[in-house]
C-alpha cells in the first residue's frame, strides 16, 4: 500500500512538468538566427543577410506594397543605405518561438535607429513573424514572413 501511494505521488508531481512542451533547444537555436538578422542588417552584411532566407521566400515586408520575394529582400535596407543612412542601434524584445518539427515561427517587436549622413536620427519600431524551415543540412532559413509598424499603442 505505501509504495502504491508512493507511485501515485510521483505521477503526481509529474503532471504538471508533462503537461507543458519542454523546450528542444530548437528554439533557441531559431533565436539565434533572428540575432544574427539583426546584426547583419546592422553591419550591412547583405550577403550574410541574403543567406538567411529560402529560395522559396514569400512574404510582406512592412516596406513593401505587395508580397516579396527572395530578391527583393534586401530593398528595405538597401533604399536606406544608398541615401547615407546606416543603423545605429536596435533592440529585440522575443515575444514567441515555436517549434514544430522542421517549421518554426517567430514572433517580436524590433526598436531600430537609424542615423542619415547628416547625423539625424530616426526611430523606427516594428512587430515582426517569421516562419523559419530547417533544410536537410540542419539550417534554418525564413521561407515567410511578415512585419508592421507598431504605434505608441503597440498596435
Amino acid at each position: 500500500m505505501t509504495r502504491l501511494i508512493g507511485i501515485a505521488l510521483l505521477l503526481l508531481l509529474l503532471i504538471p512538468f508533462s503537461a507543458h512542451p519542454q523546450s528542444t533547444g530548437a528554439d533557441d537555436a531559431v533565436w539565434a538566427q533572428e540575432l544574427k538578422y539583426w546584426q547583419f542588417v546592422q553591419a550591412n552584411d547583405l550577403d550574410h543577410y541574403r543567406a538567411l532566407w529560402s529560395e522559396s521566400f514569400l512574404g510582406w515586408p512592412f516596406s513593401s506594397d505587395a508580397p516579396a520575394r527572395k530578391a527583393q529582400i534586401t530593398d528595405w535596407i538597401t533604399s536606406r543605405t544608398t541615401k547615407g543612412e546606416r543603423m545605429k542601434s536596435y533592440e529585440l524584445e522575443r515575444l514567441v518561438v515555436q517549434v514544430s518539427g522542421d517549421l518554426a515561427t517567430t514572433t517580436y517587436h524590433v526598436r531600430s535607429i537609424w542615423v542619415d549622413a547628416k547625423g539625424a536620427e530616426s526611430v523606427g519600431n516594428m512587430r515582426v513573424l517569421h516562419t523559419w524551415r530547417r533544410d536537410h543540412d540542419g539550417s534554418w532559413r525564413i521561407i515567410s514572413g511578415m512585419s508592421a509598424p507598431v504605434d505608441a499603442n503597440g498596435h
